[in-house]
Parts: C-alpha cells; structure tokens; sequence
C-alpha cells in the first residue's frame, strides 16, 4: 500500500495532462498512486491513460464517471482512495519538484497527532514564483480560515489530507443542471475540528488555464447558482464573525435571484443578515449579469 494518492479530475484534457504525467515520473519518491478520475471526457483521455499504464512507469488508476463537475470528482478520488493521504493535483498542473518526498518529510512530524488533519503547502506558477505570499515561519499550526484572514497569507495553497479525515465529512451535493459546488465548502468543515501543519515548501505548479475554473468564476457563479447558494449558507453558518457573515450573506441573496428561490430568506441560517444583506446581493446580481452579458 503506497502513503499518498494523488487524484487528478480531468474533463476532456488530453491535451495537457502529459504534463502532470511526466511531473509524476520525475518524482524520486514514488511511494504515491496517481488517481485519474475522468469525469466524462469526450476525447482521447482513457487512450491516453491506458498508454501511460502499459508504460508500468507509475501506479497509476484509472475512474471514468459521468460528468458531475470538480466538486463530483473529488466525491469519487475521496471515496475511492485508500491511501494515508490525499492530495489534488489539477489536470492542467504538474506537482512539484520533489514534492513526494517533501509531503512525507512533513508527515513524519504529526502522523501521530490526531488533532492534525494533514498539511498545508505552496503552490507556484510554471516559473516558480509562489502564488500569493509565503506562510509566516512563526507559524507551527493553522487552520485554512485563519492562514488567510489571520494570518493574512495570499493567494491559492496546496492542501495534503489525511484520507481518513477526509471521509468522515459529507460528500458535495450534486444539483441537476449544475457542474460546481465550490470545493472550500469540504475545508471549512474540516477546520472546525482539526489544524493543519504549514510548510513553506512548493507542492504544486500552477498554470490557469482559458477554459479553468479559475479563469471563469463569473460565468461559473452564474452557470451554478444552487452550488454557490449551498456553499453561502454553510460559509454564513459557520462564519467567524458578521462580516463574514454578512459577505456570504450578499452572494446567498444573488445566487438566490439567479435561481428564483422566493423562500430564500426562510432557508437562510441567518435571516435577520440576509434580510439586510438584500440590497446589496442585487447590486451584485446585476454586476454578474453585466459582466457575463452575451454569455447566457
């Protein structure tokens, strides 16, 4: 039994998945599993990964579902891993330089305290400069919520899960018509229970792509509005303060008028912050369709 399963979603990315492959094969340590799950690619995807397991480089396994969007993905590689720990590594990215060896360097210091639920990492773009900033060294333990609104850290961060953690958690709900659940719905559960160790070590080499999440979040806010309704509430709910909760409560009350839900208020954890939250989730409703105008 390999330690770390890296899982990989990919919807109809052929064409750059070699270089998340060729990043694998490099690793010196290959005490890991690459988990592909294929949310219902249309194109040459499993041909490609079949050759890549004839090749017996790496190990390598193979999910094809139908498509039910990233959030659907991560459902399938958390169900189906049994590996210690977990880590995404996206279609269009590459892991990085050594990273194997570094996540398990790291793992060595909390494996045996359970009030860690994994690690937190960099990530870099395809030249290497970190994305955001670096973590304070001062820092030994953090959750995800106050490595950015305490501790004031930016830009996206590379997560390392305990599998085992990971599964006590509900799965993303899937909608039908929609394709996005926004994923830090599953973190910020997490963090109400457990701590992560950060290092200042870059796992992961990032590259946004045209046709990425990324790239996109306005028409995905406005292509999956139940999605996005769902991940507010559970943001509102477990905010930390009122302006957190006030925030998501202004992105709650525009998804809720991309979907036509009149019992918005009624479904709401906190009404009294959504009532006041009203004319502000308007103005913003109106900014999205302004900003997305002749996409829909």
């Amino acid at each position: 039994m390999k330690t770390i399963t890296v899982f990989t979603p990919t919807y109809n990315r052929a064409y750059c998945l070699n270089k998340c492959y060729e990043s694998l094969i490099k690793q010196s340590n290959q005490d890991f599993v690459w988990l592909i799950i294929d949310d219902g690619s249309t194109d040459d995807t499993e041909t490609l990964v079949a050759s890549w397991i004839k090749e017996g480089k790496i190990d390598i396994q193979y999910h094809y579902q139908e498509n039910q969007g990233m959030h659907g993905g991560h459902n399938a590689a958390y169900r189906l891993t049994e590996t210690t720990l977990n880590v995404c590594v996206d279609s269009d990215d590459c892991i990085g330089e050594e990273a194997i060896e570094k996540i398990l360097v790291a793992w060595e210091k909390i494996k045996d305290k359970p009030e860690f639920a994994g690690l937190v990492g960099l990530d870099a773009d395809p030249e290497g400069k970190i994305i955001g900033t670096k973590i304070p060294e001062h820092i030994k333990e953090t959750t995800l919520y106050d490595l950015y609104n305490v501790h004031k850290v930016l830009g996206d961060k590379k997560l390392v899960y305990r599998t085992e953690v990971v599964k006590k958690y509900p799965a993303y709900p899937i909608f039908e018509g929609e394709r996005f659940v926004p994923l830090g719905y599953l973190y910020q559960l997490i963090d109400q229970d457990y701590k992560l160790l950060p290092i200042n070590d870059v796992l992961c080499e990032v590259e946004y792509m045209q046709d990425g999440s990324s790239m996109n979040i306005l028409k995905q806010y406005r292509r999956h509005p139940k999605g996005f309704a769902f991940s507010r509430k559970s943001r509102m709910k477990l905010a930390e303060n009122f302006k957190d909760q006030f925030k998501n409560a202004i992105h709650y009350v525009s998804s809720a008028i991309f979907t036509k839900n009149g019992s918005f208020i009624s479904e709401s954890p906190k009404k009294l912050t959504t009532i006041l939250a009203i004319p502000f989730g308007v103005l913003l409703n109106l900014y999205i369709r302004y900003k997305t105008k002749g996409e829909f």
